[in-house]
C-alpha cells in the first residue's frame, strides 16, 4: 500500500465505499479502499438490495453475475393487523430490470463487488487497516493515519465508513430524533415462507419478518431506550411477547437475552458533508432507521453520484474541491424526503403503536385501500424500491490494459 500515487482514498468497506472503490477504480482512478474488521463477516446488516441497486449493476453489466450468487427474492411487503394478513406493496409491477428486493448476506454481496473492483488496475483494498485520523494541512485533508501508524495521501478521502464515523466528529450534524429501537434475531423457519416482507401489528409489540430462505430473521421494534429494563426481566418475558404477535415462530433458538442484538436506532444527517479534501457519502453523511431498509440503496446511489461528479476529473489530476458541495446538492433531496418519510413512519404510526393501550380493532382506511387497489401498492413500492431521483452510471469506464 503506497500513498505517491493514490487519487483517492475510502476510509469504510461498506456497501457505499465498495461501489464508490469499484466505480473510481473503473474510471482509472487508483484507489485505496480501508476496511478496519478482518472480514466482511458481520450479522444483522443490511441484507435487501432493492432494484435500484439492480439497476445499477446492469448498467455496469454486473447484473447476471450478481444473481449468480446466492439469494432470495421478495416480491411484496405484507403485515398482519387486527386478525388479518394485508398487502401495503408489490414490487413485482416496478417497470425495472429486477422488479423484486434481493436478499443477500451483505457480506456476500460486499464480496461480490471486491471480486468486480479488483478487474480494474487501480483498484485497491487492505483489511485490519483502521484509520485513527485525517491529515489535514492548511485547512484542507490530504490523507488519513492509519492505528500502525502509517500515513496515506491522495487528492481526495470519502468517508464511508457509516454511522460511527469520526467523520462526524468534525463536520455540524443534525439529529431528526427517534422514539425507537429495534432487538435483532434469527429463528428456524417451520413453514415454507414465500416472497414477501412480513409484519405484525399487535398493542406495544411491532415485529418484522424477513424470509432468508432457510431461516426469518426478525426484528422487534421497541420503545426507545428500553432494551435494558427489557432484558432485566430475561428472554422468557420477551418470547411470550413476540409469540403473541407472531404465534407461528419457532422460538426455541432464543435461549438467553444475549441471543438478542440491539440496534440503537439513529436518524439524523450531517448539515455539510464535505470540506476540502474530503466527502462524506452513505451513512456517514446520513444515518437512516432501519424502516423500509433503504440505508443501502441510498448509499450506493450516494457512490454513484460521486463517481458521476469527480471520478472523470480526479483521474485526470484535476483538483474537485470545488465539484464537492455538487454531488452533497444532488443527493440531499432524496436524503430528506426518505428521512422525512422515516420520521413520519415512526412518530405517527410505530411510536404509538407501542404504547399501551386497548388492543388494535380498527384497520386505518389507507390501508384497506391499498390492500384492495393493486394499483395504490405501486406508491410504497416505487419509494421504496427505486427511491427519490435515482442515479445512473454515468462515470467514464477506462479502458483496461491487456
Amino acid at each position: 500500500m503506497s500513498s505517491e500515487d493514490l487519487d483517492l482514498i475510502i476510509v469504510g468497506g461498506g456497501p457505499a465505499g465498495m461501489m464508490a472503490g469499484l466505480l473510481f477504480a473503473r474510471a482509472g482512478c487508483r484507489v485505496q479502499v480501508l476496511e478496519k474488521h478482518a472480514d466482511f463477516f458481520h450479522d444483522f446488516r443490511g441484507d435487501t438490495v432493492h432494484p435500484s441497486t439492480m439497476e445499477i449493476l446492469h448498467q455496469l453489466g454486473m447484473l447476471e453475475r450478481f444473481l449468480q450468487c446466492r439469494h432470495h427474492k421478495l416480491h411484496k411487503a405484507q403485515f398482519r393487523l387486527a386478525g388479518r394478513l394485508w398487502t401495503i406493496g408489490d414490487l413485482s409491477r416496478l417497470a425495472t430490470v429486477a422488479p423484486f428486493a434481493a436478499i443477500m448476506p451483505q457480506w456476500d454481496f460486499l464480496d461480490f463487488l471486491r471480486r468486480e473492483a479488483e478487474a480494474f488496475p487501480g483498484f485497491g483494498m487492505a483489511m485490519n487497516s483502521r484509520v485513527e485520523s485525517y491529515i489535514e494541512e492548511d485547512g484542507k485533508v490530504v490523507g488519513v493515519r492509519l492505528s500502525d501508524g502509517r500515513a496515506l495521501r491522495a487528492a481526495l478521502t470519502l468517508a464511508a465508513d457509516g454511522r460511527h464515523s469520526f467523520v462526524r466528529n468534525t463536520l455540524p450534524l443534525q439529529s431528526l430524533g427517534v422514539p425507537i429501537d429495534v432487538f435483532w434475531f434469527n429463528v428456524p423457519k417451520t413453514e415454507p415462507g414465500g416472497d414477501a416482507l412480513r409484519g405484525s401489528v399487535e398493542r406495544e409489540r411491532v415485529l418484522v419478518m424477513i424470509d432468508r430462505k432457510d431461516h426469518w430473521q426478525c426484528a422487534l421494534l421497541i420503545s426507545k431506550g428500553s432494551a435494558e429494563e427489557l432484558k432485566a426481566g430475561g428472554i422468557e418475558p420477551i418470547k411470550k411477547a413476540i409469540l403473541t404477535t407472531a404465534p407461528e415462530l419457532d422460538l426455541s433458538a432464543l435461549e438467553k437475552v444475549e441471543d438478542l442484538a440491539l440496534l440503537s436506532v439513529t436518524l439524523d444527517r450531517l448539515t455539510h458533508w464535505w470540506k476540502p479534501g474530503l466527502l462524506a457519502i452513505g451513512d456517514a453523511a446520513h444515518a437512516m432507521s432501519p424502516i423500509g431498509g433503504i440505508g443501502i440503496n441510498l448509499a450506493i446511489q450516494d457512490a454513484v453520484a460521486a463517481a458521476n461528479g469527480l471520478a472523470a476529473p480526479l483521474a485526470r489530476g484535476r483538483p474537485v474541491d470545488r465539484l464537492l458541495n455538487q454531488v452533497q446538492q444532488r443527493r440531499l433531496l432524496p436524503t430528506r424526503l426518505v428521512q422525512f418519510a422515516q420520521k413520519l413512519a415512526q412518530d405517527k404510526i410505530f411510536a404509538p403503536v407501542l404504547q399501551p393501550g386497548e388492543p388494535i380493532l380498527e384497520v386505518p382506511l389507507a390501508v384497506r385501500l391499498i390492500d384492495r387497489l393493486p394499483l395504490l401498492q405501486d406508491f410504497p413500492a416505487h419509494f421504496v424500491g427505486l427511491g427519490v431521483r435515482r442515479e445512473r452510471v454515468r462515470s467514464p469506464a477506462a479502458p483496461i490494459a491487456a
